[in-house]
């Protein structure tokens, strides 16, 4: 699993993981915002109504979920059983709040918190993104703050000063694991 701040480069980071290991699958996040113009319904994410992420939620159709910036994030569960089942390992791309309660549910699970190089980094991506209006850059970027001060329980942390450097530490210690079919979940 891959968590950390909005902006950090975790769809990258994610993106080139994928390209270099292919015994690995992610897990497509579900969510109640709105795409963003270049997102695909069930590559991106699986986009759902309030009503039907509430009934998921509801129903323990969710491994861990999590209310960001007014709209709400998380992973399907059967998804994630099947794949393992399967015999693939599983990648998750979450926040960090979602990361505690894969922590809960899955405590076997590999977390990665993938860090900015510095603020400064953090916010010129942000910026750049031009998805976010000034309300919203300021709000996550005050939230960063507590992210970033959750690495002690994570299992690693990798600092995402250059996307190929740090892919080659996140492959790294994914290829240190037993897969999914030696049985080990690591998502």
């Amino acid at each position: 699993m891959i968590a950390g701040p909005s902006g950090v480069g975790k769809g990258t980071i994610v993106r080139q993981v994928l390209e270099r290991l292919p015994r690995v699958r992610l897990s497509v996040s579900a969510t109640t915002r709105p795409p963003r113009p270049e997102e695909r319904e069930g590559v991106d994410y699986t986009f759902v109504s309030d009503d039907e992420f509430a009934n998921l939620a509801r129903t323990g159709g969710l491994l861990e979920w999590a209310e960001v910036f007014g709209h709400r994030y998380g992973t399907p569960r059967r998804a994630v059983e099947q794949s393992i089942a399967s015999g693939h390992d599983v990648l998750l791309e979450i926040d960090v709040q979602g990361a505690h309660q894969v922590r809960e549910q899955l405590p076997s699970a590999v977390l990665i918190l993938l860090e900015p190089p510095s603020m400064d980094e953090l916010e010129r991506r942000l910026r750049s993104r031009g998805t976010e209006d000034q309300n919203d850059l300021a709000r996550r970027l005050e939230k960063v703050t507590w992210e970033l001060d959750q690495r002690s329980w994570f299992d690693h942390v990798v600092v995402n000063d250059d996307a190929d450097r740090a892919t080659d530490e996140v492959v790294a210690i994914l290829q240190g694991l037993p897969s999914a079919d030696e049985g080990r979940t690591h998502p």
